[in-house]
């Protein structure tokens, strides 16, 4: 059996992967993708944590996440679409709708 740090170790390097992606990049598309990767990290680690303690409870919140995210794609992927249409850029540079 793997031990639990190995899947903790992997879950908190694609954390990091997730959050240079969002740090680094200016594309709205990668940076959707880089959050939804450090959505995915977390999950493995509650996964491993409820695998280890033998309960169900992080199985279970891990499938009420993925329900909550698979939603939050689509309209995260629908706002960028609309942007896009208007603005023709998805550079997140471009955009100071929110700037004073």
């Amino acid at each position: 059996m793997i031990p639990v740090t190995h899947y903790l170790i992997l879950s908190a390097m694609l954390f990091v992967i997730g959050i240079s992606g969002v740090l680094i990049s200016r594309n709205l598309i990668v940076m959707f993708m880089s959050i939804e990767l450090m959505l995915n990290a977390a999950n493995l680690a509650i996964i491993a944590f409820s695998r280890s303690l033998n309960l169900m409870d992080g199985h279970v919140f891990v499938f009420i996440i993925l329900a909550v995210a698979a939603a939050e794609a689509a309209v995260g992927l629908a706002i960028i679409i609309a942007l896009f249409r208007n603005r023709e850029s998805i550079n997140a540079d471009t955009f100071s709708l929110l700037k004073r």
